[in-house]
């Protein structure tokens, strides 16, 4: 048995969850918090995603739609506080299903939220190679003429290795690499922003950002495509996958719980906080590209992205200068999120819930989960692959697979989020919350929270133009499909098969590493106190009987 008096508040905490301390808990609140603004990273998602917008709604739909969609994955962030203030584990958002829903709720959201972090590793890491290549073609004429889906895979692969030996080294350097994150993203935001308040010849006006709309996608009436049922209720819609990719990777506050000191009260503001100032300085930040548009037809026409944007309004030097801005925190956010899929991946692994769990649970001397790290890198290179197939979009050759990724992130995350959401909300008044707590406030953000999901969950299994449609008479080619639906529906049936044949009869949920008294068990309490609710069909601990 543990002697708890032992131990220090958050060890003792973690004793009561069941696990014992074995990742090294040296990140301050500050860090906590560094690393999931870190992985939201405006100077990543604002610049990779932003033809996303552009080319779904335009100037209008990116201005007005990002504070509204900001705003509602705010209340997301706010649901996921008072979570894992109640549990701060690793592997949060699994082990907060599997202790309100039991093992098979726990099952589908860990595997849920390990493929949307796996997605996102790599969709940023490809992003970071794209503005990579082309920061050295802007900045070195003799890098490469034209832009080469080939070229910029061998960087996206050469970034994944480096991450992955910075995560390799230790808890220390990766808590300093995501401080010196922060400011980076912050100064350089700033930066950015004045480059392109100063650097332009002219600026659009209020009216022509606000109140210019495009449809870029082929969808709607040929003749008045900014008009009708279609591009308000369809295309507009799509456009906010800019907002909801950039404004996630959140959950890594919760990953990162196990290794934060004062975790309980930490990990939870590092959720919301993370949101709440990525939302405004990433707003900003898209509004200074929107008012340096020089030319928006010529913008549509380079299919929106934005360094089109600056190769307009600015020198080539202040252009270069933007994005060797962005292209590093692109970097810093790759490191982030790789380390945030790497604990996800150790937590899950812990409690056998993934095929080869002891190598990916195994820890170096140095506290780390090396083998994990190499999985996610070789993961997410196979998972992008499909960026290899060049695909011209209205003559612009576009990685379609790099969007596919994006949305797999998306939808993977934000379902994995829903999950516990929806049984916090279910639980009621029964559920035992931790230091940070909604109070009474769960009742309405928590149903706003899951209609926000749903609806963003179901735009992103749409097809982006009518070329990837297969059954309509513009189908360019299965290269245009966006093979999220493929992805997503062909995991779930996986999943469901697996866990049908095998995973019911011996996953049990989260396993404990540590024994207690049976007088001092939280998670005992916890169980007495749902059990006749029926929000958790086992007693935590039972089932490590069942697994010897």
């Amino acid at each position: 048995m543990t002697d708890i008096s032992k131990l220090d508040e958050d060890e003792r905490r973690l004793a009561e969850l069941g696990y014992k301390q074995e990742l090294s808990r040296t990140w301050s609140g500050f860090s906590n918090f560094a690393i999931s603004f870190s992985i939201i990273s405006i100077l990543a998602g604002c610049f990779t995603t932003f033809g996303v917008g552009w080319n779904n709604g335009g100037p209008a739909g990116i201005a007005w739609g990002w504070p509204v969609i900001a705003g509602l994955i705010l209340i997301i962030g706010f649901c996921m506080s008072e979570l894992v203030s109640a549990f701060p584990t690793s592997g949060g958002i699994y082990w907060w299903a599997s202790k309100l829903g039991g093992p098979k709720a726990g099952y589908y959201t860990g595997w849920l939220n390990l493929i949307g972090l796996l997605a996102i590793v790599a969709s940023v890491a490809y992003g970071a190679a794209t503005f990579l290549d082309i920061t050295l073609s802007d900045f070195s004429s003799d890098w490469g003429a034209g832009y080469s889906l080939n070229r910029v895979f061998i960087l996206f692969v050469i970034i994944l290795v480096l991450a992955g030996a910075i995560n390799i080294f230790s808890s220390q350097l990766l808590a300093l690499v995501n401080n010196i994150s922060v400011w980076w993203h912050i100064v350089g935001a700033i930066a950015v922003v004045a480059i392109l308040i100063f650097g332009p010849k002219s600026h659009l006006s209020v009216d022509q950002v606000f109140g210019t709309w495009i449809n870029n996608t082929g969808f709607g009436d040929p003749d008045n495509p900014t008009s009708g049922i279609p591009f308000f209720f369809f295309v507009i819609p799509l456009g906010f996958i800019l907002t909801q990719y950039t404004i996630t990777g959140y959950d890594a506050s919760a990953h990162l719980a196990e290794e934060t000191h004062g975790a309980s009260d930490a990990a939870a503001k590092g959720i919301w906080r993370s949101i709440l100032y990525s939302a405004i300085g990433g707003w900003i930040l898209l509004l200074s590209f929107l008012f340096a548009v020089q030319d928006i037809p010529a913008v549509t026409k380079g299919g929106g992205f934005s360094f089109v944007i600056f190769n307009q309004a600015l020198t080539p030097a202040l252009a270069g200068t933007v994005l060797l801005i962005s292209t590093v925190g692109q970097l810093f956010c790759t490191v982030a999120c790789m380390t945030s899929a790497t604990r996800m991946l150790y937590a899950f692994s812990r409690d056998g819930a993934v095929p080869g769990a002891s190598l990916w649970a195994r820890l170096s001397s140095t506290k780390v989960p090396v083998n994990g790290v190499i999985l996610t890198v070789i993961v997410s290179l196979i998972i992008t692959a499909p960026a290899l197939l060049a695909v011209d979009v209205n003559g612009v050759p576009t990685p379609v697979a790099f969007y596919a990724v994006v949305t797999i992130g998306v939808i993977g995350l934000y379902l994995a989020f829903a999950i516990p959401i929806y049984l916090r909300w279910k639980a009621g008044d029964n559920f035992k919350a931790g230091s940070w707590t909604l109070g009474n406030k769960y009742k309405w953000m928590a149903p706003i929270a899951l209609i926000e999901i749903a609806v963003t969950s179901l735009m992103a299994l749409m097809p982006g133009s009518p070329f990837a449609i297969p059954w309509g008479s513009q189908f360019g080619g299965w290269q245009f499909v966006n093979y999220t639906p493929i992805v997503v529906g062909a995991a779930l049936i996986i999943l469901w098969i697996y866990w049908q044949v095998s995973a019911k009869h011996w996953f049990t949920g989260p396993k404990h590493t540590i024994d207690l008294p049976d007088n001092v068990s939280s998670a005992d309490e916890i169980y007495l106190e749902h059990h006749e609710h029926g929000f958790l069909d086992h007693k935590p601990g039972e089932h490590e009987s069942a697994s010897e």
